[in-house]
């Protein structure tokens, strides 16, 4: 299976959509392999959002993101990371569509509710700056028979 790293960032813990999110996943069949409520520190949050360190909003993006706790979580699945970022809508909440987290949650691009890896690489990567691999769980959901088409 797949993996991807998801995290529902300040302003979607604050408004109380963590179960809401998580049962987005869950009910699509995807399945939760890690996860992690904390502040995320300085040098995780640089790392994360790299390729943004030279444009002029990361450092607000990053006051942001350390502006209260996140919600870390990696996601398994076959082909988990478009099925996430399906799930989870355009990065600009105006023109993610209804039905999607940020479609439904999010109106401001700043404070969009959730993050999702882009590609597999991403997902790679993202996953190793937030969790080790002995923090990752391995199991067979006992519906997978019925989800997946061997």
């Amino acid at each position: 299976m797949d993996r991807t790293f998801v995290m529902i960032k300040p302003d979607g813990i604050q408004r109380g959509l963590v179960g809401e999110i998580i049962s987005r996943f869950e009910a699509k069949g995807l399945k939760l392999s890690a996860s992690r409520f904390e502040n995320l520190p300085d040098t995780r949050v640089t790392e994360q959002y790299k390729e943004h360190l030279a444009k002029p909003f990361f450092p607000s993006l990053k006051q942001y993101i350390m502006g209260g706790p996140c919600f870390l979580m990696v996601w398994e699945g076959r082909n988990v990371v478009s099925i996430a970022r399906k799930l989870i809508g355009a990065t600009n909440p105006a023109e993610a569509l209804p039905g999607t987290i940020r479609g439904d949650f999010g109106i401001d691009i700043g404070r969009n509710v959730i993050h999702g890896s882009d590609s597999p690489e991403s997902a790679i990567r993202e996953i190793a700056i937030h969790f080790g691999q002995n923090e990752l769980v391995s199991y067979t959901r006992i519906d997978e028979a019925v989800i997946y088409e061997y």
